[in-house]
C-alpha cells in the first residue's frame, strides 16, 4: 500500500511524500500503523504538519435524488514543526487508533464493496497539499463475525453493503454515516421477508446491532419495515449460541407489527434524522455473496459483481484526484 505525490502547490523541486501502511487487515477500534517517507526537494522546506485523513465513499439521499462522494471521518497529525533539508530523506513512523465505528470492508477475505482510504496532507511553508488515496482494508470484530456467521448458517445470503449518510435514532452512533449489510432471506423466511439489513455500531464496551426487516405483505398480514436492536459485550462473544439467538431475534423481528401509516423507525424509536431518509440499494453496488452451511463463500454471480466493485473503487480514487486538480486550478 504505497502512494507517491509530487507537491504540485510547491512546483517542481518540492519535497515528495510516500506513505506505507503496515501489511495486514485492520479492525474497528484497533490501530493503523505505517511510515511516512519524506524526501527533500531542491531547497530547505519548513514542514508545518503531516496529517493522515481517513476517507470513506458515502451515499446520500436528498430532494433531487441520490449522490455519493468522499467524506473524511477522522484526522491524525503524526508529525510537524521541523525543517526538511535539501535532499534529506526522513522516515516518520505512526500508529493511530481507528474509530470503533470504522466500516468493515471485507468478510472471510471477500471484498464487500466498501471503499475506505488513507490520505496524507503535507503542510509546507504555508502551502498545503494532499496526496493520493491509499485503500484501507478493515476486517470484522469477533462479535460482528459471530452474528454474520450465524446468519449465514441460518441460510441468509449476503447481497451487498454500503455506507449511508445519516444517523440512527436511539443509538450511540458517533460517525456521520452508518454501514448497512443487506441479506437475502433464508428459504424458511422467504415467504415473509424480502430482505434483512444489518448495521453494526461498535464501541469500546461492546457492539450494538440494528436489524431491519423488509416484510412481505399478504392477505392476512401487513408488509413494511420493522426494526429491532440488541447489544453484545465484547467478552460475551464466545459464551452464546449465536445460531439459536439470531434465529430467535429474526422470528421476533418478523412477528413485530408496524402500526398502519406509521414508520417502522417511529414505531421502534430508532428512526433516521430528518433529511436522511432510509433507502435501499441493489446488489450491483457491492459484492454478492451466498451463505453456506459452513460459513460464507463467494456466490455464482460474485465474479460479475467483483468487476463492478473494482470499477467503483477506481472511479472513487480517480475522482478524488480530479477534484484535487480542479481545486489547484481554482487556486491558481
Amino acid at each position: 500500500m504505497v502512494f507517491k505525490k509530487l507537491l504540485g502547490s510547491l512546483g517542481v523541486g518540492g519535497p515528495t511524500v510516500d506513505t506505507v501502511l503496515h501489511s495486514g487487515t485492520a479492525t474497528p477500534g484497533g490501530s493503523l500503523g505505517g511510515e511516512v517517507h519524506l524526501k527533500g526537494g531542491d531547497a530547505d522546506f519548513g514542514i508545518e504538519h503531516i496529517t493522515l485523513e481517513l476517507v470513506a465513499h458515502v451515499e446520500a439521499e436528498h430532494e433531487d435524488g441520490e449522490s455519493a462522494g468522499g467524506l473524511t471521518f477522522d484526522r491524525f497529525t503524526v508529525a510537524g514543526g521541523f525543517t526538511l533539508s535539501r535532499g534529506e530523506v526522513r522516515v516518520i513512523p505512526f500508529d493511530v487508533p481507528l474509530p470503533w465505528e470504522t466500516p468493515v470492508t471485507e468478510l472471510y477475505g471477500q471484498d464487500l464493496g466498501i471503499v475506505l482510504g488513507v490520505r496524507t496532507e503535507l503542510s509546507v511553508s504555508g502551502a498545503r497539499d494532499k496526496g493520493d488515496l491509499d485503500r484501507l482494508t478493515v476486517g470484522p470484530l469477533p462479535a460482528q463475525e459471530a452474528v454474520l456467521e450465524a446468519l449465514g448458517q441460518l441460510g441468509f445470503g449476503f447481497r451487498s453493503a454500503d455506507l449511508e449518510l445519516g444517523h440512527i435514532h436511539g443509538t450511540g452512533q458517533l460517525l456521520p454515516f452508518y454501514q448497512e449489510i443487506e441479506l437475502s432471506p433464508a428459504p424458511r423466511y422467504a415467504d415473509r421477508v424480502n430482505e434483512i439489513e444489518v448495521t453494526f455500531l461498535a464501541a469500546s464496551g461492546g457492539l450494538e446491532v440494528v436489524l431491519e426487516a423488509d416484510k412481505r405483505g399478504g392477505f392476512s398480514s401487513q408488509g413494511g419495515d420493522t426494526l429491532g436492536r440488541f447489544t453484545i459485550a465484547h467478552h460475551e462473544v464466545h459464551d452464546r449460541d449465536w445460531v439459536a439467538e439470531m434465529d430467535s431475534r429474526i422470528e421476533a423481528l418478523l412477528g413485530a407489527r408496524t402500526p398502519h401509516g406509521a414508520s417502522a423507525y417511529g414505531a421502534w424509536g430508532h428512526g433516521h434524522d430528518a433529511g436522511h431518509e432510509h433507502h435501499r440499494t441493489g446488489p450491483g453496488t457491492g459484492a454478492v455473496i451466498a451463505a453456506g452451511a459452513a460459513g460464507v463463500a463467494v456466490g455464482v454471480v460474485g465474479g460479475m459483481v467483483a468487476a463492478e466493485v473494482v470499477d467503483e473503487v477506481g472511479d472513487f480514487f480517480e475522482g478524488d484526484e480530479d477534484d484535487e486538480e480542479q481545486e489547484e486550478g481554482d487556486e491558481g
